[in-house]
C-alpha cells in the first residue's frame, strides 16, 4: 500500500487542540499518597452507615455539611477538625460527612474547581491539583471525618474516589448518559439532583440506569484506556434541590417524590439540600429548609434520609482577585456559606429534636 493511501493529505483532527500534557495514572498517584489504616477505617465504616441508613436499618439522619467547594488547604483542614468535634458530639444521632468538593460545574465560565485550576490563576495545574486533592482527602480521613463530593469529570474517581463516603451527581449532570454509567460502577453511595428546572423524572431515570449494569470507556489504575464493566450500584438516592424558582422540601413536594420512586420501583430515600433553589440562593433561607425537614423526619417521613448544608468558617462568599493574597481566609469563592456558629447551631438544634 502507498503512503498517500494511508496518510491524509491535509490534517483532520487535533485542529483546535493546543496541547495534550501526559498525566501520571492513578496507580502513580496512589503509591506517591497511600491510603492509610486510618482512612480506609473512616471510609469503610462510613460507608456502610450510609448504606444502612438507605435501608432503614440505621436510624439516624446523614447530613452532608461543608463548604460549596475547597480552594485552600489550610481552611479545609481547619474547618474538618472543627467538624469532627461537632459530629462526634451528635454521632448517635446524627452521621456527619464533610462537603470535600473539587469539581464545581459551570454554565458559561469560571473557576472550575480546585482539581482543574488549584493554583486560581488560570494555569490549569491539574497534575498538582489531583495530588492536592488526595493529600486534603487523605488528611481528613484520617482524622476520622468522612468525605462527599461531587464527580463531575469521569476520570477523577480513579484518582481519589478510594477515599469518599459519599458522592453526588449535580442537577447538570444527573441526565448525562456517562455519568450514570460511572455511577453504576462507583464503590459509594450516590445521590442524584433533580434538574435545575425542578423535574424529578431525570432523576429517576438516572437512578433505574445506575442500578443497572453498564459497559463503557474508562481509564484503569495504569492509566490506559480500557472497557469497564459494571454491576450496577444500588445504593442511589435523590437529592431534592429545588429548581424552576421553586423549591421542593415542603411536605407535598417530598410526597410527590415519594409516590415517583415507589412508581419507578425504587427505594424511598430522599435527601434535601438546603441551598441551590430551596433556598433561593439566600444563604439565610438554609436555616428554613433545615429546621424544617427535620421537623418533617421527627413527625414520621422516614424517607427522609438526609440533608445537605453549604457551610464554612465565616460567612458569605468573595470573589476571585488576581492578587491572590487578598482572599478572605475562610470565606467561600463560589456560593455563598453560612458561617461556622451558624452551623455549629443547626447542628446541635438537630440532634436536641432527636433527643426531645
Amino acid at each position: 500500500m502507498s503512503e498517500s493511501a494511508v496518510t491524509p493529505s491535509r490534517e483532520t483532527q487535533d485542529l483546535h487542540v493546543l496541547e495534550a500534557q501526559p498525566l501520571l495514572s492513578p496507580i502513580e498517584l496512589k503509591r506517591n499518597l497511600p491510603m492509610s489504616d486510618a482512612s480506609a477505617e473512616t471510609v469503610i465504616q462510613s460507608r456502610n452507615s450510609i448504606k444502612k441508613m438507605l435501608i432503614n436499618k440505621d436510624p439516624r439522619m446523614l447530613l452532608i455539611v461543608g463548604p460549596c467547594s475547597i480552594h485552600d488547604e489550610k481552611g479545609a483542614i481547619e474547618y474538618a477538625r472543627r467538624l469532627k468535634a461537632l459530629s462526634d458530639e451528635v454521632s448517635d444521632k446524627l452521621l456527619v460527612v464533610m462537603r470535600v468538593y473539587f469539581e464545581k460545574p459551570r454554565t458559561t465560565t469560571g473557576w472550575k474547581g480546585l482539581i482543574n485550576d488549584p493554583h486560581i490563576d488560570g494555569s490549569l495545574d491539574i497534575a498538582y491539583g489531583l495530588h492536592k486533592g488526595r493529600e486534603i482527602l487523605s488528611q481528613i480521613t484520617e482524622i476520622g471525618m468522612p468525605t462527599a463530593t461531587e464527580f463531575l469529570d469521569p476520570i477523577i474517581p480513579q484518582y481519589i474516589s478510594d477515599l469518599i463516603s459519599w458522592a453526588a451527581i449535580g442537577a447538570r449532570t444527573t441526565e448525562s448518559q456517562t455519568h450514570r454509567e460511572m455511577a453504576s460502577g462507583l464503590s459509594m453511595p450516590v445521590g442524584f439532583k433533580n434538574n435545575t428546572d425542578g423535574n424529578l423524572e431525570v432523576a429517576f431515570n438516572a437512578l433505574q440506569s445506575a442500578r443497572a449494569s453498564h459497559s463503557f470507556l474508562g481509564i484503569d489504575h495504569d492509566g490506559r484506556t480500557a472497557i469497564y464493566k459494571t454491576s450496577g450500584n444500588r445504593w442511589g438516592h435523590i437529592i431534592l434541590r429545588g429548581g424552576g424558582g421553586k423549591c421542593n422540601y415542603d411536605p407535598e413536594s417530598i410526597q410527590q417524590a415519594m409516590e415517583g420512586l415507589k412508581k419507578a420501583d425504587l427505594p424511598v430515600s430522599v435527601m434535601i439540600d438546603c441551598s441551590h433553589a430551596n433556598s433561593g440562593k439566600k444563604i439565610e433561607n438554609q436555616e428554613i429548609v433545615w429546621k424544617d425537614s427535620i421537623h418533617q423526619r421527627i413527625a414520621g417521613n422516614s424517607a427522609i434520609i438526609g440533608l445537605m448544608l453549604e457551610s464554612n468558617i465565616y460567612e458569605g462568599n468573595q470573589k476571585i482577585t488576581k492578587d491572590l493574597s487578598q482572599l478572605k481566609y475562610g470565606v467561600s469563592i463560589t456560593d455563598a456559606c453560612v458561617n461556622w456558629e451558624t452551623t455549629e447551631t443547626l447542628v446541635r438544634w438537630a440532634h436536641e429534636q432527636f433527643n426531645g
